[in-house]
């Protein structure tokens, strides 16, 4: 007889397999289910049924080999009989008779179909889908995050410095919209292509940061976030080959995504930028980054236009790739490429990693007057007012100037404001060792 104790254990157990299976289906499973109802609300519905039932089953009958093929299926199943009861309440009994079974052939043809995305990628389907001009712009980036890139509400409440409310809200309403609207799944081509791209590029690029620093738990990395926007992202490419923010996207994700494995230690605590071990540093991806900011100048040069935002980062990202040690980076074209990307897209987060530049560049001093103006206005209920990066910086730049005191009270309060584990430990581990002749190194992210 198995104990309640063993029982609960299996249950447990199957449960984070659930979790882990979802995690890794569900943006498919739900491009899936979209482009056969034609409704992304409808989709998510059939999606999270089949999540209900293996929550139910597999503690009972254990999980399966091919885990995600039995997601797969019941998500079907729910389809077929959402589509086998749809007709009859247009239809009298004596039409259904025989069509039923002819309708759930139709229905299991139709979403093997819808599986198997023409483009050959689901998600990217269902990200323009998402991402469709019938929606707000907050709207459509709020939602393809939660459907494509699998972020949870606060997640994206980070990502945006707004609440979780104001992002459950503008989820819903885009679900609506898009339902009203009968907006279809497909892959737009040319202008109306065009049209979608920059909300596309978005949220490939929050997706990306999430997995390059998690916002919540206990990993400070997240590669397969990484991993999935960059594989998008050169989706994207082929589709818009002339789009020069385009590829300066992928080539910032390239060259972020070179640095992960020098990211995390042995036990999965972070490593700051100036103290990896360059070494580690993936010089095909390295590469691969170079190449494709190299094109996005290229078209940016061809159209008579300044660089985006994306090949900006992507050209501060280089310099770092190009410096084979901390000490030979060029800080002072990052601080200049910083004045240009805060021109070309103004934002606090953007102003706050201006001022680490200008501390590098020509000293904290420098650096300080500028996150000090940015903890003005976040005290006076400015967006960063809960960004724990700010204190975080300015308690480097305190540290370095030798204001040890007011240095730790801003790691401290940088790893009160944190929602990952590892980054808090690491923030108090610097709030400690302030002011000691042996403290921990110190780096930018």
């Amino acid at each position: 007889m198995t104990t309640p104790g063993a029982a609960d254990a299996v249950t447990s157990a199957a449960h984070r397999a659930v979790a882990a299976v979802w995690g890794i289906e569900s943006a498919r499973l739900i491009a899936g289910l979209a482009r056969l109802t034609g409704d992304v609300a409808l989709a998510e519905d059939l999606a999270q049924d089949a999540l209900v039932l293996a929550l139910e089953r597999w503690p009972e009958i254990g999980v399966p080999d091919n885990s995600g093929a039995w997601l797969m299926a019941a998500a079907k199943r729910r389809a077929i009989d959402h589509l086998r009861r749809r007709p009859m309440l247009d239809r009298t009994h004596a039409q259904l008779g025989a069509e039923h079974d002819a309708r759930a052939g139709e229905a299991a043809a139709a979403l093997d179909a819808a599986m198997d995305d023409p483009v050959g990628d689901e998600r990217l389907g269902l990200m323009l889908m998402t991402c469709h001009p019938v929606l707000a712009r907050d709207a459509r980036v709020a939602l393809t995050l939660r459907l494509v890139g699998g972020l949870t509400t606060d997640e994206i409440a980070r990502a945006f410095l707004v609440s979780e409310s104001t992002v459950a809200q503008r989820v819903v309403r885009a679900k609506r919209t898009l339902a009203a609207a009968r907006v279809p799944f497909e892959v737009p081509r040319g202008a109306e292509l065009g049209a979608r791209l920059a909300s596309v590029l978005e949220v490939l690029y929050l997706v990306f940061n999430e997995g390059y620093t998690a916002t919540a738990g206990d990993s400070w990395v997240r590669p397969q976030l990484c991993d999935e926007a960059l594989r998008l992202g050169r989706v994207v490419v082929g589709l818009a080959p002339g789009e020069a923010e385009a590829h300066g996207l992928v080539a910032l994700m390239e060259l972020q995504a070179s640095r992960l494995r020098a990211r995390v230690g042995p036990a999965g605590e972070p490593i700051l930028l100036l103290e990896q071990d360059r070494g580690r540093w993936d010089r095909v991806l390295i590469g691969r980054g170079l190449a494709a900011l190299a094109r996005a100048e290229a078209l940016a040069h061809a159209t008579g236009g300044s660089l985006g935002p994306y090949a900006l980062q992507a050209a501060i990202a280089a310099c770092h790739a190009r410096a084979r040690v901390a000490a030979d980076t060029d800080w002072t074209r990052i601080a200049a490429l910083y004045d240009a990307l805060a021109d070309a897209a103004p934002s606090p987060v953007v102003s706050l990693n201006r001022a680490v530049a200008v501390a590098m560049a020509y000293g904290p001093a420098a650096g300080l007057a500028l996150a000090d103006a940015l903890a003005a206005e976040a005290a006076a209920g400015g967006a960063l007012r809960d960004y724990h990066l700010l204190p975080s910086v300015r308690g480097d730049l305190l540290e370095k100037l030798g204001r040890d005191a007011e240095a730790r009270e801003e790691f401290s309060r940088a790893a009160a404001l944190t929602r990952n584990a590892r980054e808090r430990e690491l923030l108090l581990r610097r709030a400690a060792a302030t002011g000691r002749s042996d403290d921990d190194a110190r780096g930018y992210r």
